[in-house]
């Protein structure tokens, strides 16, 4: 029969009876036929779970196919003998059989001669990957043939092959950055033709090799990957989700397509994929609604269901990116009762971490502070990396402060002053530099001179004031040297974009907090944002605004 005619008889065929059936017929097979019929064989019978029917193994046609494969594997073509070698791993033919050693055998025997063209490299590769994983000696063997191929005549799966490969024999990408180079500019000419899974390979792989410099194939790669979001897989999301912040890439349109997808997907998405995609939105500063609901909405049904890594990963980006959903009693009702029946499975951190997060959104974890306060869990949190370093004391430190001003009623354990911070680290709060020169400039224009003013105020409550103007009791600015006298303290808290959400006028969990707690400690908290102030083109007109945001009615200054 001829082959074009058997392929395509052979691809209409859904179960290995009828295939059985079907190559009993023929008198004569070539060995890519042969092959192919056994890799048809492992398409209909293997699943996620195996072998569908074990019986199949010992069906007379299929241990002739095998005798065959076996005892002439040297007259063998390349394309029959690798295509078979692939199928039968598949079926999961035992690897110490004389079936599968004669097999390997030969394929190795013809690397070394030479003899395998790239798309024969990638075959076997895939199938050693497969067969002894990432250890295997001989794929470093291939790879060496590898850089010794024409890269440009190289087929998409041929691609994509090769970079698992290389991740898993190279690592850093030293050795084959050479090879890297031409396989990325292949790469980037070819994106288009590229499907989610090779999308995500591709991705993984820039990211295992620290393939920073590739910055046209990861930006083509990131935007290409936009249209596949509805069709990834939970593991092939994670890895493009991971490279998207591992090379700093931000492309609205995945966000959006994000946005669409995660709300009508969550109940059938895995609980891991869906902490990828909070910690995406976190670590980016994202705050889309339309996720964080649909995860509130999925927490309160699965949360039984979740690891407590998983719980916290949920939960944590609600308070950082300083968002309430609709459903936020029940959430944190769930939450609490989680917390009640699963506390002493958390980490210290990740515990540490999501209590810390419920102040940030005013939601306060009184019940479990006695805990977090007590000399064995600080211990605890000190044996544990990162220990007690400046950013974990900080949020210790917040966490009692929270309690102390906004919890009268709490008498449990208090911390102990070795384990506060007298500064809260500056990594988001610092206030933008732009900004800030134009603010201290109009301010001067303003009040007239620089004393009536202090910049960057150190209170005894671990905060820092961006800026502080005092007033007596008339309502008359003072110097901002003098103690005597003060009657009202104005802080104004200059908030560039690094305060607030992306895209976005909501501030971060941390910096309303802040903003908070200085009103309860008695300023008056008059706030400069960003967006209030980006068109006013001179000092004349920041001063103006000033002058109406601080004094709206009236102002005066001491002699």
């Amino acid at each position: 029969m001829d082959e074009q005619l058997f392929f395509k008889k052979l691809n209409n065929l859904c179960t290995s009876k009828e295939i059985f059936y079907f190559l009993s017929s023929l008198e004569v097979m070539s060995d890519t036929m042969a092959s192919g019929a056994l890799q048809r064989i492992s398409e209909v019978e293997v699943d996620d779970n195996g072998l569908k029917n074990p019986g199949l193994l010992e069906n007379e046609v299929f241990r002739a196919l095998c005798f065959q494969f076996e005892f002439e594997s040297s007259k063998l073509s390349n394309t029959g003998l690798l295509n078979a070698l692939q199928a039968l791993i598949k079926l999961r033919i035992d690897p110490q059989s004389t079936l599968m050693a004669s097999l390997l055998s030969e394929s190795e025997e013809r690397l070394g001669k030479g003899q395998l063209t790239a798309e024969n490299l990638c075959a076997l590769g895939e199938s050693l990957l497969e067969l002894e994983g990432p250890s295997c000696a001989t794929l470093e063997q291939i790879v060496n043939h590898m850089q010794e191929k024409d890269v440009e005549r190289w087929s998409p799966r041929e691609i994509v092959m090769v970079y698992k490969i290389l991740q898993v024999t190279v690592r850093e990408g030293k050795q084959c950055q050479n090879l890297l180079n031409r396989l990325n500019g292949v790469t980037l000419r070819t994106v288009s033709q590229l499907s989610p899974n090779f999308a995500s390979v591709v991705l993984n792989s820039l990211v295992v090799l620290h393939q920073t410099r590739a910055v046209p194939l990861i930006t083509a790669l990131c935007k290409h990957s936009v249209k596949h979001v509805p069709y990834f897989t939970d593991h092939e999301l994670v890895n493009v989700l991971e490279a998207f912040l591992y090379f700093g890439q931000k492309v609205q349109a995945f966000t959006e397509a994000l946005e669409r997808h995660v709300p009508k997907s969550i109940l059938t998405m895995h609980p891991q994929t869906v902490s990828e995609v909070m910690q995406y939105c976190c670590k980016k500063m994202i705050l889309s609604k339309p996720i964080f609901d649909a995860v509130a909405e999925s927490f309160l049904s699965n949360a039984d269901r979740l690891t407590t890594d998983q719980i916290a990963a949920y939960i944590i980006p609600f308070g950082t990116l300083n968002y309430l959903p609709p459903n936020a009693s029940s959430l944190f009702r769930q939450l609490e009762t989680v917390l009640h029946t699963r506390l002493r499975h958390f980490q210290p951190h990740t515990l540490l971490n999501l209590l810390h997060s419920c102040v940030l959104i005013q939601r306060y974890p009184i019940n479990f502070l006695p805990k977090i306060f007590s000399p064995y869990f600080l211990q605890k949190l000190q044996a544990q990396p990162p220990g007690l370093n400046r950013a974990v004391m900080s949020q210790l430190t917040q966490l009692f402060l929270t309690v102390t001003l906004e919890c009268p009623f709490y008498e449990g354990p208090k911390l102990f002053s070795k384990y506060q911070v007298k500064a809260f680290p500056t990594l988001h709060s610092s206030p933008d530099v732009h900004l800030f020169k134009r603010v201290k400039t109009g301010l001067l224009y303003l009040l007239k001179k620089r004393i009536y003013f202090a910049s960057e105020v150190s209170t005894p409550y671990s905060y820092v004031v961006d800026i502080e103007i005092k007033l007596d009791e008339e309502g008359f600015v003072l110097p901002a040297a003098q103690l005597e006298e003060v009657h009202r303290r104005i802080a104004l808290c200059v908030d560039g974009q690094n305060r607030f959400c992306a895209h976005s006028h909501n501030l971060l969990g941390e910096e309303a907090t802040k903003q908070r707690h200085l009103q309860l400690l008695g300023y008056e908290v008059v706030q400069i944002p960003f967006f209030e102030t980006e068109n006013l083109q001179n000092t004349g007109k920041m001063a103006d605004y000033l002058h109406k945001k601080i004094f709206p009615c009236t102002y005066g200054l001491s002699n």
